[in-house]
């Protein structure tokens, strides 16, 4: 198979760098996207907050403490909405093979591209050029042989930056990594593979694929080719999404009632997740995973789409108490996620749904 030739691009601080475009008095200020509140949670941070300590995903009261300066805004998922469609004009002039992941990133597939420039490289580049002078933003790329590198190379040299991995520097670049810039490797996987003397990539290659297929299942399989620099999937263009979800695994394991708080700030997660779609969701879905592993799910369709987070957090919480356990049972995991998906015109064509 000849080697595909992968872009990927994302947006620096997009969110609030689009803040910053648009009032000149934010310029060169801590900036921070969030609805105020006190379970509310950062969607974006300029790279002026972060400098404090404010990432996204944060709660909106920890930022605020790092950075009692800060600009808070409320976000405007339309306008960020309107300035990704620009964006994703951009990269139509170089090809037609783009896998949007959210408004401000995406993959390109450049093996063959519009504009007859002879490398990856040059193409990224040019892509940049035209953000910055068209759109007045930044955004970073990678380019590599495939997806995963291509994503490892864009946050490589943030914000505004360019990294290339070539096909022979593949192993000097992937060995000395720590195993946790593997996707799919969260922290729990992490200390599992702490345990078997495992933290960088190279000490992941050592083990053969049947090893990791006994201590990992399927996922052993994917952890072998990825150690390997291996990476076959493609750059699917459009490719709807299915889900959109937020979990998260708790220091210790809780009763049923101490998970409201951690319940709250994944339906926020969700919740903005959600506003970078350009579909809504029907279904509301609560995931519990007990202390023995157990996976419970509850979920509901109410007669219109969630309209708010508020409603979100409201559907979410009004799931737990369909939860019927003893009250001695505990919980390791919780997560909060939306389903059923639809464009806004398909809705609008089916009434009977929400009369």
């Amino acid at each position: 198979m000849p080697l595909r030739k992968i872009v990927h691009i994302d947006m620096d601080a997009f969110y609030a760098s689009v803040e910053q475009r648009d009032d000149p008095q934010l310029r060169g200020k801590p900036v921070i996207v969030a609805w105020r509140g006190n379970r509310s949670v950062v969607c974006a941070a300029s790279y002026e907050a972060r400098k404090f300590g404010v990432r996204s995903a944060m709660p909106a009261i920890r930022a605020e403490r790092l950075c009692p300066t800060a600009v808070f805004l409320p976000p405007d998922f339309p306008r960020y909405r309107a300035v990704s469609r620009q964006v994703r004009d951009i990269f139509r002039r170089h090809t037609d093979l783009i896998e949007p992941l959210s408004l401000d990133e995406a993959y390109l597939d450049v093996t063959e591209n519009k504009t007859g420039l002879p490398t990856a490289t040059q193409v990224a580049r040019t892509i940049r050029e035209q953000i910055r002078t068209e759109l007045q933003l930044n955004a970073s790329a990678g380019v590599a042989p495939n997806k995963f590198l291509a994503k490892i190379a864009s946050d490589w040299k943030k914000p505004n930056g360019l990294f290339v991995i070539q096909p022979e520097e593949v192993d000097a670049f992937l060995l000395p990594l720590p195993v946790g810039r593997l996707p799919g490797v969260g922290k729990v996987t992490e200390e599992k593979l702490k345990g078997f003397d495992v933290q960088t990539i190279a000490d992941l290659r050592r083990f053969d694929l049947s090893a990791l297929e006994a201590r990992f299942g399927r996922y052993g399989v994917r952890l072998y080719e990825l150690a390997r620099g291996v990476d076959e999937s493609k750059v699917v263009p459009d490719r709807p999404t299915q889900s959109i979800s937020s979990e998260d695994t708790f220091e210790r394991d809780v009763s049923l009632a101490e998970t409201e708080p951690m319940i709250r700030r994944l339906s926020e997660l969700t919740w903005a997740a959600s506003r970078k779609e350009s579909r809504v969701a029907r279904t509301v879905v609560l995931k519990l995973k007990t202390a023995e592993f157990k996976i419970l799910t509850r979920s509901h369709t109410p007669p219109s789409p969630p309209s708010s987070c508020e409603e979100l957090i409201a559907i979410a919480l009004s799931l737990r108490a369909r939860v019927t356990l003893e009250p001695r049972q505990r919980f390791r995991l919780v997560g909060v996620g939306l389903s059923n998906l639809f464009e806004l015109q398909d809705l609008s064509a089916q009434p009977g749904l929400f009369e």
